[in-house]
């Protein structure tokens, strides 16, 4: 493809999370969005008059619109595996939210088509893209923090259920706070250490029923199908030991997002759901110490994968944000939870390459706010 010539992408899907990326796709330079798709078509023509965005089409005048190059899938994530098939089979590459999809089938056949079509496939999240773990990246690619033995990552929280709109979804199949966050967290390890070879997983249920307290369903009852507490154990392909904890069930808590224990000193990463956060190393025989940032994006710049999923399609090279990193991460979720099922230590079949790191420079403009 022309090394210059614009992306252009459709949107399917344009909920609350579109906002971010239309916003974004105002400055991020190598797409520009030229249709929205939504089953709420009136959703749809109200998110194209705020951005701006040419065209509303239905999501199958989208797939056949042959000006359409890639499309951005911001729909439910029980149907990203449907949508990122049609659109594939459209001839379209495709972007999904996070998961890549929910079973491990519908994802393998995502990529095996794609590979097929000469087509890619993308996911979020994109946010180990940006300044704050893109810094702990060259912290320990120079060798800061030695050889990097041990890692930990903690998500925990009381659950959904007293400030969203609509909660049950995230105690039903699909749901549970591994699937809600653990992309994030396993993403970010994955970009830090590189694959995952084995896991082991232990799982409980805190409650089997969750009353809601937000509106505008207060008072209505939830059965919990899925685990909410899921604690998991990690071998790196490196060597390194991971232990990561999502739970719905804990009221509040002090450890961190994610450490990485080294041979010479510990590192702090932000939160893995945000591009930005402080950085912290602790080496032998000092206190903490704040490290700025070396990298661009520090803001909230989801779209960052999709734009680097297009430039590198331009340029004909390997987008970081791409389906076998999505697919390992998805795979990891499911093995915690077939371990503790099984009561069995398991062996991933996946496995991916440690993307490659960012420019340090912003390489795909910077939006207005951003020193």
């Amino acid at each position: 493809m022309n090394s210059k010539k614009q992306v252009r992408v459709g949107i399917i899907g344009t909920g609350n999370i579109s906002t971010i990326y239309l916003k974004n796709a105002a400055w991020l330079t190598p797409f520009t969005v030229l249709a929205l798709a939504d089953l709420r078509h009136e959703a749809a023509v109200s998110k194209a008059q705020v951005f701006n965005i040419p065209r509303v089409a239905s999501v199958d005048e989208l797939l056949a619109d042959p000006t359409i190059d890639m499309v951005l899938n911001l729909t439910t994530p029980d149907v990203h595996g449907r949508i990122g098939l049609q659109a594939l089979h459209a001839g379209k590459s495709v972007y999904n939210e996070k998961p890549l999809a929910l079973h491990l089938e519908e994802a393998q056949e995502m990529l095996q088509l794609a590979q097929d079509k000469g087509l890619r496939v993308g996911s979020a999240p994109d946010t180990f893209l940006g300044a704050g773990i893109q810094t702990c990246r060259k912290l320990i690619d120079d060798g800061e923090i030695g050889h990097p033995v041990a890692a930990t990552a903690f998500m925990m929280e009381p659950g959904h259920e007293s400030w969203h709109p609509n909660p049950e979804f995230y105690y039903k199949p699909g749901g549970g706070p591994m699937f809600d966050m653990g992309p994030y967290y396993l993403t970010a390890l994955v970009s830090l250490l590189g694959p995952v070879t084995a896991v082991s997983g232990m799982v409980s249920k805190g409650q089997l029923q969750r009353t809601i307290t937000s509106q505008p369903l207060a008072g209505q009852f939830i059965s919990v199908d899925v685990p909410t507490h899921v604690a998991g154990l990690m071998t790196f392909a490196n060597g390194t030991v991971g232990t990561i904890v999502t739970s719905f069930d804990v009221q509040g808590h002090e450890h961190p997002h994610i450490e990485i224990y080294g041979t010479e000193a510990t590192l702090s990463v932000p939160d893995p759901n945000t591009f930005g956060g402080v950085v912290r190393i602790k080496r032998v025989a000092k206190s903490w110490q704040e490290t700025p940032h070396t990298h661009s994006y520090a803001q909230n710049v989801r779209g960052l994968g999709l734009a680097d999923m297009a430039e590198g399609w331009r340029n004909g090279r390997d987008h970081r944000a791409n389906g076998h990193l999505a697919y390992h991460v998805l795979e990891l979720m499911w093995a915690f939870h077939n371990s503790a099922d099984s009561q069995q230590h398991i062996t991933l079949s996946s496995s991916c390459s440690r993307p490659e790191a960012m420019p340090r420079q912003a390489p795909f403009g910077q939006p207005v706010d951003e020193s």
